[in-house]
């Protein structure tokens, strides 16, 4: 009875330790609320009233920019609290905007007039969805622990729960099962207040439609001009492998044969090892020839799709692979092949840089998105903005308006979660499914 009541208590160790840190984050915003959201709205106000006295066009944008670190940290708090990030909705700096051109974008940008709404509205809603949850939790834990007991025993005039004040030894001991109620309900009710605190995060802070639709017309933009970019880098990279290398074969190729033929009568045997050196030649022409076809679109993706291509790739690295795919059907060639390179590329990563000895891919489809992750055992570090590869592969998904998040803390493992918005065709009617 004893070890079946421990087993239990250490199962919900980690339910406490969740609500303690959930209370935590809660109890900084709740500070947050009450300190920095009245100097900054304080601060905020002055400075559009100094803004007549030529002063608020320095100090302006220098507090909206505090204003938005404060509001950022409540999105990505209210965002890890949901599971649902909360995107940023502030417009783009122009480049080379002098001192009137910063203040002018930052006082026409509806965001930063949405997060001075916040700083005002929030003080009340966050000082109580933010206090409420960590006392229920703390309220709960000093009545289980029988700190009422303690002080009554002590004859300290002390209460709790409805035993207030505490007047006989029954009522000290009432206050345990008490705590234990305050504690459970405070639990459940904390974090739905947290919930209740992160939609109200949500409704004041999030991009509103047209800003939404404003973010992804110059996402779209950018991503098609590095489509572009990378298009005309690709056509390059053709040009060249063809110059330099099944180009310079072919003419050293006719070359030969041509010397084969003027020797053909007078030294056949010298007209003979020339046509061997140019079989050879047309050997490692078509060798490269294949290769440039395979960087373009290899066969085997068009012949056994994502999935087979994938496990194809992962048996040609020096490492061990595990590649599980549910794909009920085969997305358009053009993803295909995006989804294809972006984890070839990634593989290839793992057996140069990261020291792993054993890697993961997860290939899936659901809610109109292709899924792939890969994940590794190896040293982890991974940065898109370190100037490495995983940049590249950000380009290459956002051209087909993909995502890509990375996980990868120092010491491992590193994780890469890629998405492609797509629908899956059946592999019984896919025009790419056939090999013949």
């Amino acid at each position: 009875m004893d070890s079946s009541l421990a087993e239990r208590l250490r199962q919900l160790r980690p339910w406490f330790r969740r609500r303690l840190i959930d209370g935590g984050q809660a109890l900084l915003l709740a500070v947050l609320s009450v300190s920095a959201n009245i100097v900054l709205l304080v601060l905020s106000v002055l400075a559009l009233v100094f803004t007549l006295l030529g002063a608020g066009l320095f100090a302006f944008p220098a507090v909206t920019l505090a204003v938005r670190d404060l509001a950022n940290l409540n999105r990505r708090l209210a965002g890890r609290w949901t599971g649902e990030e909360i995107p940023v909705p502030y417009r783009p700096e122009p480049a080379g905007a002098g001192l009137w051109g910063r203040y002018r974008w930052m006082i026409t940008d509806p965001a930063t007039w949405r997060d001075l709404l916040w700083l005002l509205v929030s003080i009340p809603v966050g000082l109580v969805l933010g206090l409420l949850p960590l006392c229920l939790v703390v309220y709960g834990l000093e009545g289980l622990l029988g700190l009422p007991v303690l002080l009554w025993s002590l004859d300290i005039w002390y209460g709790y729960g409805v035993t207030w004040p505490i007047d006989n030894a029954f009522e000290a001991v009432l206050a345990v099962p008490q705590g234990g109620l305050v504690l459970f309900l405070g639990g459940l009710l904390g974090q739905r207040l947290q919930q209740l605190h992160a939609g109200f995060i949500r409704a004041l802070l999030a991009p509103t439609p047209k800003a939404m639709l404003r973010q992804r017309v110059q996402r779209l933009t950018e991503t098609r001009s590095d489509a572009m970019d990378a298009q005309a880098a690709e056509l390059r990279r053709i040009e060249r492998d063809l110059h330099d290398g099944a180009q310079a074969r072919l003419v050293a190729l006719s070359m030969n044969i041509g010397l084969a033929e003027a020797l053909m009568a007078r030294d056949p045997e010298a007209a003979q090892r020339l046509m061997a050196e140019a079989r050879e030649a047309s050997g490692e022409a078509l060798g490269e020839l294949r290769d440039l076809v395979r960087g373009i679109h290899p066969p085997v993706l068009a012949e056994r799709g994502l999935d087979g291509a994938v496990r194809a790739l992962a048996l040609k690295l020096p490492l061990i692979i595990d590649v599980e795919a549910d794909l009920p059907g085969r997305p358009q060639a053009p993803v295909e092949s995006a989804a294809y390179f972006a984890v070839a590329e990634l593989l290839a990563n793992v057996a140069k840089h990261s020291h792993a000895d054993h890697a993961w891919v997860r290939l899936s489809h659901g809610e109109g998105r292709l899924v792939m992750v890969v994940a590794d055992s190896g040293l982890g570090g991974a940065d898109p903005a370190a100037g490495s590869g995983l940049r590249g592969i950000e380009r290459r998904l956002a051209a087909f308006d993909g995502t890509m998040f990375v996980a990868s803390p120092p010491g491992g493992p590193t994780t890469v979660t890629m998405e492609l918005p797509c629908e899956l065709s059946s592999p019984k009617t896919s025009p790419y499914s056939e090999t013949g």
